[in-house]
């Protein structure tokens, strides 16, 4: 996991950068997250292309930076004591996408801004972003 930024109340925002570490946020949370995790990460992996007029054994050097480029963020916000309290699908790199839905959850897809409003804003300020309920909590 990588740092992206602090929220209120002692608690952080990380990216999730491979899948076991999705696998592992699924498991502690209680959701799918590894599922869309997997689907957008072989969506991006397919949508590369290697650079032309280089040795094939060097056509994968840009894959990994084209995969976190073009795959949406997944992010986690945990308590200073490791919690798990929310999951967040933000659009490629954290800009605005034309037709990208973000989804954040809680634990079991529960509600997290009733919680974690705070900190959510903490997120939309870190990429100038808006992350309404209304727009990012799907089970509403």
């Amino acid at each position: 996991m990588r740092y992206v930024c602090d929220a209120p109340g002692g608690a952080t925002w990380f990216r999730l950068e491979t899948e076991a570490e999705a696998e592992a946020e699924a498991a502690l949370m209680r959701h799918a997250v590894d599922k869309y995790f997997r689907r957008y990460e072989a969506l991006a992996r397919e949508s590369y292309r290697a650079p032309q007029n280089v040795a094939r054994f060097e056509q994968a050097i840009g894959l990994k930076d084209h995969i976190a480029r073009a795959m949406p963020l997944f992010l986690t916000l945990r308590a200073d004591d490791g919690e798990g309290l929310a999951t967040a699908m933000l659009p490629p790199e954290g800009r605005n996408q034309t037709g990208f839905r973000a989804v954040i959850v809680g634990q079991e897809n529960s509600d997290p801004y009733a919680a974690h409003a705070p900190a959510i804003a903490a997120l939309a300020r870190h990429f100038g972003l808006e992350l309404k309920r209304e727009d990012c909590f799907p089970y509403a």
